[in-house]
Order: structure tokens, then C-alpha cells, then sequence
């Protein structure tokens, strides 16, 4: 099969891992209720299995880059698909918090870590001349794949309870991952674009500023993002939207399900956007996009239709961090490292889930109020806006015209 061919393929393949392991994170708030009535744990405590999840998931990812880089996208990728669903598999047998944080967090974390950082690493390769594009198509198998199990897994919870729930979907989700893995190939170096930068090491790259600062946006961002991933059910209860109905459909799944679709939507449309117009640009749009929908949900949080229909707007000017900052790196550091290289800008991610999960808890413990977190996160949408058209853009042209 020619290259051209092949890397559609690829592409494929890398969507369908995507897709297998999406719903630990964003199926989370689904288990918070059931999880906390048995395990008996308060709120804060219970979020963080889902931040050991994102840090895991993360702060092992240049290690995890470096290792798919050596011993290749099939091995590793399979074994992180079928990490992912194990962890789901275990969890269901749980019986005390810190079992759920070695199932659910740390064995979940490190699986879909693989993954993630895996195909992401393998399509920015593999699409040099729509490197945009192609992370963004990867990213939405991530953000959308749990448009395909939100309520069934919902209605599962409903009928057979969770413990049954994690079990069945955790197997189906690892054979999916395995098999779609199976079909891996590593970017070939005839498919490195002549205009690209010249391949920069990892350490190299780690004492450059401009790499910092895609760190601290990357970071600031997905502590927003993961705010409202993580703590949807729980701030929908607060604004009595748990119990309405939207179209005929119970309202936070309804949402959830939303989300998943716009989610998944941003990343490649913004990512063919920034292919277009220029990465930071790109950013500025979207991250002003996300704190503007976040203010308008917050103050039309109590009408249920508003709220699911905003929260689909909120998740679309945040899931195309996993496109734009991706191809940014590698705009500006090259092909060689990849992987590796976004591993280590990735670990913003475990920084967000930090500040978004059980710190964003505890924040709306201390002031009783759910407006206090929802202004930090869209502070921190709007600063991040402002950094990449106005420090980020021309910093990277300096880098750039300095020869990097």
C-alpha cells in the first residue's frame, strides 16, 4: 500500500485507540455518586482517583514516549489499551478508596497514558503537511468516544449497578484498544516534511522559555477543562439540574453527551484551523471562546436546556488544547522527538487534574460556592488567550528566526 495510503490507515487505527480508552475520564462523573455511597468518602477525597488518573497519565508520558519510540507503537500502544481497560476491570471489585486509586487511578492512568501520548506522537509524524489536522482527528477519538457509551453506560448504572458496569465495558474497551493497536506502524522518515524544524532533543528543548510557556498555558487551560469533566455531576446537582428533563431526556447525560460531540468536534476543527491561520491565533479564538461560554453558563446555570446546551459550547473552545499544543511543539522543535517531546509538555495535563479535581473541590469546600471556581477557571481561560497572541506568538518567531 503506498504511503499516502497507509498513513489514512494509521490514522484510522490511531482514532479507534483513541476511542477505546476515552471513557475512564470522561464517563468519571457518572461513578462519583455510586463509588462515594459505597466506599463511604467525601467528595475531595473521591476526586482524587480521577486526578491520579490524569497524573499518571501524564507524568510518565516522556518515559512512555521514549519507550514507544524504541520498542515501537504496536507493543506498547496494545499494552496500554488493555492497561486502560483492566483498570476498569479491577476497579469493579474495589472495596476501599486506596484500591480504587491502584485500579481506577494509577493502573487507568498509566494505560491510557501510552496511548495517548502514543498515537499523538505517531500522527504528527506520519501528517507533516497537516500536522494540525491530524493530532486534532486523534485527539477526537479521545474527546468523543464516550458520545458512543455515555448512556448505555448511564442505563447500565441504572439496571445492573456499577460494580457489574466497569466490568463488561472494561473488557470490551480493552479487546477494542488491542486489536485496533495490532495495525500500528511507526511514521516512516521519507514522510518528514523538507520545511520542518530540525529535530531538537528533549533536554534541549526542556531549558528553551518558550517550551515553559506552552507548559504553563497547556497547564492553565486543562485545569478548566478538567474542572468541569471532573465535577459535572456535582455542581449540576448543586444547580438543580441532576433531576430535569431536555427534549425528553434526563439532563446531565443529555449534557454529557453533548460535550462528548463538541469535544471531539473542536480538535480537528481547530487544528484545520491552525493550518490555516497559524497556531496562536488559533488559541486566541478558542481559549477567549471557552471563558466567555464558561461566563455565560455560570450565569444561566439554573435553566436546564441553557445548561446543556452551553456546556456543549464550553467543551468546544477546550478540547482543541489536544490538537493545538501538539502541533505547536512540534512546529517548533521538529519530528525526531516527537513523542517523547510532547510527553513531557503533555504532563500539564496531571498539573491541570490537580488544580481541577480535588483542588477544585476543597475550593468550593472553603467558600461554599461553586461561582468561586467557575471565576478562577475563566480567569484562567482568558489570561491563556491573551498569552498566545500576545507573548507566545512573537516569542516562538523569535526562536524561530534565531535558527532554534
Amino acid at each position: 500500500m503506498a504511503a499516502k495510503h497507509t498513513r489514512w490507515v494509521q490514522l484510522l487505527l490511531g482514532l479507534i485507540c483513541m476511542m477505546a480508552i476515552s471513557s475512564p475520564q470522561y464517563t468519571w462523573t457518572l461513578f462519583t455518586k455510586p463509588f462515594g455511597t459505597t466506599l463511604g468518602v467525601t467528595p475531595a477525597s473521591l476526586q482524587v482517583t480521577f486526578s491520579l488518573l490524569i497524573v499518571l497519565q501524564t507524568f510518565f508520558s516522556p518515559f512512555q514516549g521514549w519507550l514507544v519510540d524504541k520498542f515501537g507503537p504496536k507493543l506498547l500502544i496494545g499494552a496500554g489499551g488493555i492497561l486502560s481497560g483492566l483498570s476498569w476491570v479491577l476497579a469493579s471489585y474495589a472495596s476501599s478508596l486506596s484500591m480504587l486509586y491502584l485500579t481506577y487511578g494509577l493502573i487507568g492512568g498509566l494505560g491510557t497514558g501510552i496511548v495517548y501520548v502514543g498515537v499523538v506522537g505517531q500522527m504528527v509524524g506520519w501528517f507533516p503537511d497537516r500536522r494540525g489536522f491530524a493530532a486534532g482527528i486523534v485527539a477526537a477519538g479521545y474527546g468523543m468516544g464516550a458520545i458512543l457509551t455515555t448512556f448505555p453506560i448511564t442505563n447500565a448504572l441504572a439496571s445492573a449497578g456499577y460494580q457489574a458496569t466497569l466490568l463488561q465495558f472494561g473488557a470490551i474497551f480493552a479487546a477494542i484498544g488491542l486489536l485496533a493497536a495490532l495495525g500500528l506502524k511507526p511514521a516512516p522518515a521519507s514522510a518528514v516534511s523538507a520545511s520542518d524544524a530540525p529535530g531538537t532533543d528533549t533536554g534541549t528543548m526542556l531549558k528553551t522559555p518558550v517550551f515553559w510557556l506552552m507548559f504553563v498555558m497547556m497547564a492553565m487551560m486543562s485545569t478548566s477543562g478538567l474542572m468541569v469533566t471532573s465535577q459535572m455531576a456535582t455542581f449540576a446537582g448543586e444547580f438543580g439540574i441532576t433531576k430535569a428533563v431536555v427534549w425528553g431526556l434526563a439532563a446531565l447525560p443529555l449534557a454529557l453527551t453533548v460535550d462528548r460531540f463538541t469535544n471531539g468536534l473542536t480538535r480537528p476543527f481547530f487544528g484545520w484551523l491552525s493550518d490555516r491561520i497559524g497556531r496562536e491565533n488559533t488559541m486566541c479564538l478558542a481559549f477567549g471562546l471557552e471563558g466567555i461560554a464558561m461566563t455565560l453558563w455560570l450565569v444561566c446555570r439554573t435553566d436546564p436546556l441553557l445548561f446543556v446546551l452551553l456546556s456543549g459550547v464550553v467543551f468546544f473552545g477546550w478540547g482543541e488544547i489536544f490538537s493545538l499544543f501538539p502541533s505547536t511543539l512540534t512546529d517548533t522543535f521538529g519530528t525526531r522527538n516527537a513523542t517523547r517531546n510532547y510527553g513531557c509538555l503533555y504532563m500539564a495535563q496531571g498539573i491541570g487534574a490537580i488544580f481541577g479535581g480535588p483542588m477544585a473541590s476543597l475550593l468550593h469546600e472553603a467558600t461554599g460556592t461553586w461561582t468561586t471556581v467557575f471565576g478562577v477557571a475563566i480567569a484562567a481561560d482568558l489570561l491563556t488567550a491573551l498569552l498566545a497572541i500576545a507573548v507566545l506568538k512573537p516569542m516562538r518567531a523569535r526562536y524561530a528566526a534565531a535558527g532554534r
